[in-house]
């Protein structure tokens, strides 16, 4: 039996992915943009090479002092405007995940060098992200079945 290997200890110097997103909140009915910084793991970067749509206008190769300093989200130097940018929801959480998935992915790394910008993305809002979204199921949801169903004939 072999025992999982500890987590990788993080440095300031390692690499990160974070990407601005484009997304929507709802405010008295009405949908009002919000700009986003989240980080972006390694397999949704792959997917976003692909041409996959996504709320991201663009993608930010950074270290990850550029973006934690004492486990608290910093917006200085930053490559992008940060005026009106917040932080997406468990940023320092998601970020230090991010960080691990591109560890030992030295090819993304080599595809956008630290301190570059991605924008050949597919951006697209035709599907909104809404964050504060709730989802309120109705009895008319429910899936309307046949007299017949439940019986024998």
């Amino acid at each position: 039996m072999t025992l999982p290997s500890p987590p990788m200890a993080l440095s300031d110097s390692d690499y990160v992915i974070v990407g601005l997103a484009h997304c929507f909140t709802k405010q008295d009915g009405n949908l009002v943009p919000v700009k986003i910084l989240e980080p972006v793991p390694s397999a949704y970067f792959e997917a976003l090479t692909k041409g996959v749509p996504t709320s991201y206008k663009a993608l930010y190769s950074l270290q990850l002092g550029n973006l934690l300093k004492d486990q608290q989200p910093i917006l200085t130097n930053l490559p992008v405007d940060t005026k009106d940018v917040q932080f997406c929801k468990d940023f320092v959480e998601r970020t230090l995940a991010a960080v691990r998935t591109y560890q030992s992915r030295e090819d993304i790394q080599a595809t956008l060098p630290c301190g570059q910008v991605f924008s050949e993305i597919n951006f697209s809002t035709e599907k909104k992200r809404i964050l504060n979204a709730a989802n309120r199921v109705t009895a008319d949801d429910n899936v309307k079945q046949h007299k017949y169903t439940h019986m024998t004939l």
